[in-house]
Order: C-alpha cells, then sequence, then structure tokens
C-alpha cells in the first residue's frame, strides 16, 4: 500500500447543483433494481417451468412466456443501458477506485462478463424458439439462463463486498482473499433474497396487466407467484449477520451515528418488513385476491427497500471508498502525510471552468482544492452545499472545521493539503457566501497559517474516531 502514489489526476466531470454521488447514485439504485429483477426472474421461470412439468400449475407454461417477454424488454433493454451508464458516470467520478477495481479483480469481471454473455445468449434463445421447444429444453434453457444471471450476481458481489470488507486483502492483495470476504455470503444471499421477491412481486403485477386471464386464474397465478416471498422472513435475520460483519464505525452510522443512513436503513427494513408480512399474512395465508394497484403498491414499497439498503450500503464505507485503502475523494489513504507537504493541487494538470471568474490566485487554488477533494460529495452552491452547511461559522471555525475534517464529521476523510489550501478554500467560501464581488483581497497571515498548521498536525494524517477525537491526535 505504501507503494501507492497519494493522488492521481483525471479530467474532471462538472454536473452542475447536482452533486456527483447523487448522479451515480440514482442511476445505481435504479440498475440494482433491474438487476435483481433479472436475477430472480430467470429463478421464478425456472420454477413455474418445473409446476407446469409436474401438471401443478395450468397456467404457468402461459404466463411464463409473457413473463419472459416482459423480462428481456426490462433486463436486457434498460438493465443493459444502465448498466453501461453505471460504468460511464462511475469512472467519470471516481476514476481511481474503478481503477482499483479492474487491476484488483480483471479475471473476476471477465469471469462476470463471460457469465452475463451467456445469460444474454441464453435469454435470446428462449425468447427466440422456447415457445417451439419441448418441455424438458425448455427447462434445461430456463436453468442455463437463471444460473447464468445468479453466477453474475455471485462475482460482481464479491467485488462490492469488498470494498466494504476487504479483509485480508488489504495485508495480502491476493484477489480470493478481498473476494470471499468477511461480507461476502450474507450479502450474496441477501441480495439473492431481494431479487426472488422483487421478480415475485413484479409478476403479481404482470399478472393483472395482461389480459386473457379470468379472476379466478389471475388469482391462482397470484398465489403460486407469491411463494418466493416467503423468504423474505428471513431477511431480518441475514441483513443482521451482514451489519455484523460491518467495522464497528460503519456499523455506527446505521444505528445513529448519520442521520440519514439511519432513517434510510429504517426505510428498508420497514418496507420489506410490510411487504414481507403482507405477502405470507394477505397473500399466502389468507389468500386473498391481489389486484394490480395493490401489486404496484407492493412493487414500489421494493423499490424504497432496494433504495434504502443501497444508500446504506454505499454511505457506510465512508470515509472510505474502499475501506482503510481509499478515501471517497480518490486520495490513498497513506497519502495524506505528503500532501500535507507538497499540496493536493500543486500537480493538478486540469484549467478550472470559468477561471476567470475568480478575482485572485487564492480563490482559484481554492476551487481547485475544493474539486479534488471535495467534489464528489459537495457542490459550492447546490445539493450538499458546503457553502450552506458552513454558513453560520466564523472565519476561524471555517479554518478548524476543515483543517480537522475527520473530526468535525467522522465520514469525511482528513484535509490532504496545506495550511495556505485550507486557507483558500476557507476565502473561497466567504467570497461565494458575500455574493461573489469582483474584488476581494487574498489572505496570507502568518500567524493564521501557523495555527491552522497546528490544528491539521492535532487532527493527524488517519480517519476520525468519535471515541477518540477528545483524547489525542489521530495518527
Amino acid at each position: 500500500m505504501s507503494d501507492m502514489p497519494p493522488l492521481e489526476y483525471f479530467p474532471v466531470i462538472d454536473v452542475g447543483p447536482l452533486m456527483k454521488g447523487l448522479v451515480i447514485g440514482g442511476l445505481g439504485i435504479f440498475h440494482v433494481f433491474l438487476a435483481q429483477f433479472a436475477i430472480g426472474g430467470g429463478m421464478l421461470l425456472c420454477y413455474l417451468q418445473w409446476l407446469h412439468m409436474r401438471g401443478a400449475c395450468r397456467l404457468a407454461r402461459r404466463f411464463a412466456d409473457d413473463y419472459f417477454k416482459v423480462l428481456v424488454l426490462v433486463s436486457f433493454v434498460l438493465g443493459a443501458v444502465t448498466g453501461v451508464a453505471m460504468w460511464f458516470t462511475s469512472i467519470q467520478v471516481s476514476p481511481r477506485t474503478i481503477a482499483t477495481m479492474v487491476r484488483e479483480f480483471h479475471w473476476v469481471w471477465a469471469t462476470e462478463w463471460t457469465f452475463f454473455c451467456l445469460e444474454v445468449v441464453a435469454g435470446y434463445l428462449f425468447y427466440r424458439y422456447g415457445p417451439r421447444l419441448t418441455d424438458p429444453a425448455r427447462l434445461q434453457l430456463l436453468l442455463l439462463y437463471s444460473g447464468a444471471s445468479w453466477m453474475s450476481l455471485f462475482w460482481i458481489n464479491g467485488i462490492l463486498s469488498w470494498q466494504l470488507t476487504p479483509g485480508g486483502w488489504l495485508e495480502s492483495h491476493d484477489v480470493w482473499a478481498g473476494f470471499f470476504n468477511p461480507g461476502f455470503l450474507p450479502s450474496l444471499i441477501f441480495r439473492t433474497i431481494s431479487a426472488a421477491a422483487i421478480a415475485a412481486l413484479a409478476a403479481c403485477v404482470l399478472v393483472n396487466a395482461v389480459g386473457g386471464f379470468s379472476r379466478e386464474e389471475r388469482h391462482e397465478l397470484v398465489a403460486v407467484c407469491a411463494r418466493p416471498l416467503v423468504a423474505m422472513l428471513a431477511m431480518p435475520l441475514v441483513g443482521a449477520w451482514y451489519l455484523a460483519t460491518m467495522p464497528a464505525d460503519s456499523r455506527g452510522w446505521t444505528t445513529g451515528g448519520s442521520v440519514p443512513m439511519t432513517l434510510f436503513l429504517t426505510m428498508a427494513v420497514g418496507s420489506s418488513t410490510l411487504v414481507g408480512l403482507y405477502a405470507v399474512v394477505a397473500i399466502l395465508r389468507q389468500r386473498l385476491c391481489v389486484n394490480g394497484a395493490t401489486a404496484t403498491l407492493l412493487l414500489a414499497l421494493a423499490f424504497a427497500a432496494t433504495a434504502g439498503g443501497e444508500f446504506v450500503r454505499e454511505g457506510v464505507r465512508k470515509p472510505f471508498t474502499i475501506r482503510e485503502y481509499l478515501y471517497s475523494n480518490s486520495i490513498a489513504r497513506d497519502g495524506i502525510g505528503q500532501l500535507r507537504q507538497r499540496g493536493c493541487a500543486t500537480d493538478d494538470p486540469y484549467p478550472l471552468r470559468d477561471a476567470a471568474a475568480y478575482p485572485n490566485a487564492q480563490l482559484a487554488l481554492g476551487a481547485k482544492v475544493f474539486r479534488v477533494q471535495c467534489s464528489v460529495c459537495h457542490t459550492l452552491e447546490g445539493m450538499n452545499a458546503v457553502c450552506e452547511l458552513a454558513a453560520t461559522w466564523s472565519i476561524d471555525q471555517r479554518r478548524l472545521n476543515i483543517a480537522q475534517l475527520q473530526r468535525t464529521k467522522p465520514f469525511m476523510p482528513p484535509f490532504a493539503g496545506t495550511p495556505a489550501e485550507v486557507e483558500a478554500v476557507v476565502q473561497l467560501i466567504g467570497w461565494i457566501r458575500a455574493g461573489r464581488p469582483p474584488d476581494w483581497e487574498e489572505a496570507h497571515d502568518a500567524a493564521v497559517l501557523a495555527q491552522i498548521g497546528r490544528w491539521l498536525d492535532e487532527a493527524g494524517t488517519g480517519p476520525g474516531d468519535a471515541r477518540l477525537a477528545a483524547t489525542g491526535p489521530l495518527r
């Protein structure tokens, strides 16, 4: 890890008042929901085909063909488009994270893409020839499609869970030590259950949307398609297992350390619980007939649960994007000390957008420092704007809180720059709060810079820890 450069510079994307994390997070939630629908849909189709071959559901084959057409349209079109969009935005927003993931797990990615290709081929074969195949051939092709889609999840899950719980990879950089990390198995089980639930709820919506079925037939199909929802009863236990594998501080964000993460976790748990209880009690036990409106509402709750879960999964990694290795602003953990001496903007080769709008060089430096260290999670004037967050701070509070970022908010990385760069950001915030006047005097008070330096030294170069913040420097 010590050989890793402290910072690498990449071309910068500017999304205006939208923070970059919101853009990639919104795309990610939508893509994950579609991907889990595709995975669960394959499993449900296998189940329906098996029921048809046993004579246990007279409508299973007919509905399976309709369901698969929707599955192909959604997963192969919308899923593929959002998947490409995810790669594009990830590379734009956090290129160093993606570069590390590809460098460390390139053969794992290649394996996943192979299974994805197999999934696509099997899916198109079934779409083209499925209605003409014999029942055993149909089941074999569906098993191939379903197995390939689940194996795609298997490989991706290992990489995503590695970001939060890299395990022995931190010491050895062994691929399999990172892949089969502490969070791998509970995350895989949880995602598999989620996929089955989403596919079952989508089937309940489709049963009511497809014409040609009587009320009794729809009731029969809903009762069959809802059976996988029973697995949701295990989600609280699997979720608790997954939380237990997290580092203590990450787990703390979900239990009150971060209000947004606690709220989103509550939303995910509450939505999942409502769906599970309704499915088990109303659909499977009392055999109620579920109409299209109710089924759509349940599917919307499942989407809310997915959104909450993905927000928490991304959020609990803070202040890292790769735990204990790479901070969320793509600065290496071991490189903070070097940047404290050299500065984070010293080697930045990219010009500022509208550089002429800054009245002096200090404000331009502040804009570059903000771009490097803060722009992934913040804007200057927009979503999660630093100028609004720091609006009530005095100028000395701004200096102290920025110099000791990991103490100000423990889910933020430590400031990776010189005292002069801290002062540049402080002046930039003041200038924007003042309405961007055309003239602004530079501030280079030696006593102020010396105090900022002492604050930086006091905070140290390690991540924040609320338990240690009052006891001494974090190194």
